[in-house]
């Protein structure tokens, strides 16, 4: 009983302890909305392959930009679906400085994203680029604020963590659970951009900033080319060469639905987590083949209060493990609520958050078994890393 009631005690102060390393962040809102007087013009480059059900809403935020001098560049990555001729129809609409061009063919060992953001990097004219994802909405204010933040913190690469819409069953279940886990990696977002270790820097691909003299000296995405996790990458790449890599929070000015079902999330998530996995930690001979047979067991921590207070009920395990389940689960409720209260759900879906865990952990451990094989948008590629 004692072991289990200290063991229940440890587990609530590292719950304590992640969320103390969550409180050390930086919003967006702590700098200026308004442009300055010598508003460099700046390159806003849309990868987009099959996004008609999104390219409309997100070229109508960014456009509604309060930045004064602005160019947006949609890449046609070889869609099916119109995404090209909506793109063109709401530019025509808007009178706007919208170019829409065609992604050339995808060269061998090139990710379609990052072929699409080197093909519109090469067509753009902005002393700043800002590479953007097709499902993402943008606030009036969020490119003003982010180059003031990008220039008060000297930076080569901004980037921000935006909100994450949420709508369906399995969205609200699993997607909180994953960002509290990345989160729970890299900390807040102050802790990131200090740091100047490559392994400890992260960026969000759906909203990039960068100076285009800091994108030519990193290689630009051609740089990582082969990498699923190109957000990340970046950022690592601009610390291995000295230069400033800033994360902050703008969950008011950018939100994103990344997928709307258990399939897409499957999908999604099952390409980037592995290979990005791989970029994130501190691997060599002896570690890198024990990877996928552990990837996945971080996934699980959180649903293990709840396992154990299970099988302490089911009689497998004892009064010390029923204690634990109890402390540590009543610990993990309240993280849990604060987390969903966070990603402004209602805080009751905490009581899903074990089988959020677990549904996790098993797209992880599938990922890991397909290794660098991944699986996007009707192509096949080999991840490098």
């Amino acid at each position: 009983m004692i072991a289990g009631a200290l063991a229940g005690a440890v587990w609530a102060l590292w719950i304590a302890f992640t969320l103390g390393r969550f409180r050390d962040s930086q919003r967006l809102d702590a700098y200026p909305a308004a442009p300055p007087a010598d508003a460099p013009l700046v390159s806003v480059i849309i990868p987009a392959r099959n996004e008609a059900h999104n390219i409309e809403r997100c070229l109508r935020s960014v456009l509604a930009t309060a930045w004064p001098r602005l160019e947006v560049i949609v890449v046609d990555d070889h869609s099916t679906d119109g995404t090209e001729t909506l793109a063109r129809r709401v530019a025509s609409e808007l009178g706007a400085d919208v170019r829409v061009i065609p992604a050339p063919e995808l060269p061998d060992g090139w990710f379609g994203k990052q072929w699409a953001c080197h093909t519109g990097a090469r067509a753009a004219a902005g002393e700043l680029l800002c590479f953007t994802d097709a499902d993402t909405h943008h606030g009036p204010e969020l490119l003003a604020r982010s180059i003031n933040a990008m220039i008060a913190r000297r930076a080569d690469l901004f980037t921000v963590a935006g909100r994450q819409e949420m709508v369906t069953f399995w969205e609200k279940v699993i997607q909180p659970v994953v960002f509290a886990l990345i989160l729970s990696r890299y900390g807040g977002t102050e802790g990131m951009s200090r740091s100047t270790r490559p392994v400890d820097k992260i960026a969000n691909g759906q909203f990039i900033l960068m100076r285009r003299d800091a994108y030519s000296r990193v290689g630009g995405h051609e740089s990582v080319r082969a990498h699923v996790a190109e957000d990340l990458r970046l950022a690592q790449r601009i610390t291995e060469l000295g230069m400033s890599a800033q994360l902050v929070l703008a969950q008011d000015h950018l939100t994103t639905r990344m997928y709307t079902s258990l399939g897409e999330i499957r999908r999604g998530w099952g390409k980037n987590v592995y290979a990005a996995g791989r970029d994130a930690l501190h691997l060599n001979a002896f570690t890198r083949p024990l990877l996928p047979f552990v990837f996945p067991i971080p996934a699980l921590i959180p649903a293990i209060p709840a396992i154990v207070l299970l099988l302490a009920c089911l009689g497998i395990l004892g009064d010390g493990a029923r204690l634990f389940g109890i402390i540590a689960l009543s610990a993990n409720l309240l993280f849990w609520a604060g987390v969903y209260a966070y990603a402004r759900l209602n805080p009751l879906w905490a009581l899903l958050h074990p089988i959020g865990s677990v549904v996790f952990a098993a797209i992880c451990a599938e990922a890991a078994w397909r290794g660098s094989r991944v699986e996007w948008k009707g192509r096949r590629y080999l991840s490098g890393g």
